[in-house]
């Protein structure tokens, strides 16, 4: 098992919220101490102390693997708003949220209103007014190349 598989499962096993999951674990390969990132999310969000005490967990877990001539550095952060979308449990927790989805042939926008096994629905408005209509569309994940969450200051 390679070095981001085995954090991915410790990660997972370390967390004590069950409505928090662990969306990535990327392994950078540059020059000096390799770094590791652990991207936590949840259904009810996450807290700087979240990640703080799942850093710790996750520390003390590293070091008792005991890796030979590594030295790693661990970060412990939530998706920020530039990153897409990457589990079926991301688009459930943004359910009511503009999306900006990225399709093979096309880019998207809309609000998130549903989520199943195979598919998101958006509902897009157009016109203004009195000509003012709402259509529904549905996207297989399969079309999706990436998805992120529209920030609303209103």
């Amino acid at each position: 098992m390679d070095l981001r598989e085995e954090i991915k499962r410790l990660a997972e096993a370390t967390l004590t919220n069950p409505s928090q999951f662990i969306v990535d674990v990327v392994a950078s390969s540059r020059k000096g101490p390799k770094k590791i990132l652990v991207v936590v999310d949840g259904d009810q969000g996450v807290t700087i102390d979240d990640c703080a005490n799942l850093s710790r967990e996750l520390s003390k877990a590293i070091d008792e693997m005991a890796i030979p001539d590594e030295h790693l550095t661990l970060e412990v952060s939530t998706p920020g708003v530039d990153q897409p979308l990457q589990l079926k449990r991301q688009y459930t927790k943004n359910i009511g949220r503009g999306l900006k989805v990225k399709l093979h042939e096309k880019t998207e926008e809309g609000k998130l209103m549903a989520v199943t096994d195979e598919k998101i629905v958006l509902t897009q408005q157009t016109g203004s007014g009195k000509k003012k209509e709402e259509r529904t569309l549905e996207i297989q994940f399969s079309e999706i190349e990436k998805a992120f969450v529209l920030v609303s200051f209103k």
